[in-house]
């Protein structure tokens, strides 16, 4: 593309960009390229692959478009150099992740791009779900409707995404109020646990109790993980609130006294929540 192209404000099509972009990460890799980026393997790329992943989140989470953009750009490249490793190993290239991506979404939404109706999105979802289930079998080992959740997800994220995948299924609670009732059994179990003083059991029924509540975030229309994730934060503002003000008063949390520490979390929290 020209550059005078670029100045007059004529678009460049996605296709070429995303050539160049293959382009570019050939030559990295090639022998006259970047030896880092020579040197990376599937494992060693693992780490940047997730990192990417929850900054685009965060820049979701800030509302920061410009960000947004930035960091699906960075997340795409580790899509590309993911693929440009199989295809010198002969194994696959960009083409055919291409091709088997789009493959799978015309065939998974007949809706769509076939006869088939839906009206909601429940029933697209429980479309999906048949479909994949179809084509599951021995050749990839996925029989189960709760398959396709990888393990090395976050724990929370993990759990409302498999009891999402139930739940297109009808195996679910028939509201968060029903659902509540769960939680509140497990807390009943958590404490005989406790006092019982059984580590396993302990952990068992605080597995439970943590899952349970995961029901309740999803059936009230929220995000578990989000959920804590806004929790944590609001703690290290409170935390560090209460720092301020014993700092200010010639000590510290590690010299403050219990009710000192006391005295100054709930004046960070009364600041915190005053209108």
């Amino acid at each position: 593309m020209a550059d005078s192209d670029v100045a007059s404000g004529t678009p460049e099509p996605p296709g070429a960009l995303f050539e160049r972009l293959l382009d570019i990460m050939a030559r990295l890799r090639s022998p006259n390229g970047c030896p880092w980026d020579r040197d990376q393997t599937r494992a060693s790329l693992k780490a940047y692959l997730i990192e990417e992943a929850y900054e685009v989140l965060e820049a979701i989470e800030v509302g920061r478009v410009e960000a947004l953009e930035e960091e699906l750009g960075d997340l795409l490249f580790q899509v590309v150099f993911h693929a440009q490793i199989a295809s010198e190993q002969g194994e696959f290239t960009m083409a055919d992740v291409l091709r088997r991506l789009g493959d799978k979404m015309v065939r998974r939404h007949p809706h769509v791009f076939g006869t088939a109706t839906v009206e909601t999105p429940g029933e697209a979802l429980a479309q999906w779900e048949a479909i994949k289930q179809r084509e599951g079998g021995p050749a990839d080992g996925r029989r189960s409707v709760l398959d396709g959740v990888p393990r090395t997800l976050p724990a929370l994220l993990r759990a409302q995404r498999v009891q999402t995948k139930a739940a297109r299924v009808h195996f679910d609670w028939p509201d968060a109020r029903a659902a509540w009732g769960k939680v509140e059994e497990e807390v009943r179990e958590a404490g005989e646990a406790l006092a019982v003083g059984d580590p396993l059991r302990v952990r068992e029924e605080l597995g439970d109790l943590i899952f349970s509540l995961v029901n309740v975030a999803r059936l009230s229309g929220l995000d578990a993980e989000d959920a804590l994730q806004a929790t944590i934060q609001k703690f290290r503002r409170r935390f560090t609130e209460m720092e301020a003000t014993l700092a200010a008063g010639g000590t510290s949390v590690s010299e403050a006294s219990a009710a000192e520490l006391d005295r100054a979390w709930e004046a960070a929290k009364a600041r915190e929540e005053r209108p």
